[in-house]
């Protein structure tokens, strides 16, 4: 079953253009949450994901509906997948129930993980700089 979920961050945004989009592409039932997308608390989303069973599909109007960080969404994704779950994305055209799906969905992976990589080699690159200056104003 082809199961939509659709979230607005405000009380005062109207979430009809995502449902309507899910209704569109197939989803037998939406299910809406008006919640911060930052919020560690989504309880719809939440006893959505458990009740997901395998040959489902998670469909959402965009990522950012679905994970409150990329990283976050890798896991809720791969989650899915351990389970037998699809996901799809209307606006980022990401269904790894499709072979070009899984792929797309595989460079984010790649990407996050290279982007972490990064961030700790600056990291460490920074505090030996810090360091070195240091030890150079100690020696005047």
């Amino acid at each position: 079953m082809k199961i939509g979920y659709a979230r607005v961050s405000t009380i005062d945004q109207n979430p009809n253009a995502q449902r309507d989009a899910l209704k569109v592409a197939g989803c037998e039932k939406v299910i809406t949450e008006k919640v911060s997308g930052a919020s560690l608390k989504r309880p719809k989303l939440e006893k959505l994901l458990r009740s997901l069973n395998a040959s489902d599909v998670l469909t959402v109007w965009r990522l950012d509906r679905v994970g409150r960080s990329l990283p976050h969404l890798l896991d809720v994704v791969a989650d899915l997948k351990a389970r037998g779950v699809g996901f799809q994305s209307l606006n980022e055209t990401i269904d790894t129930t499709t072979a070009n799906g899984e792929l797309i969905f595989h460079l984010f992976v790649a990407l996050t993980q290279f982007e972490r990589s990064l961030i700790v080699e600056r990291t460490q690159a920074g505090l030996k700089a810090s360091a070195w200056s240091n030890a150079q104003h100690l020696v005047v």
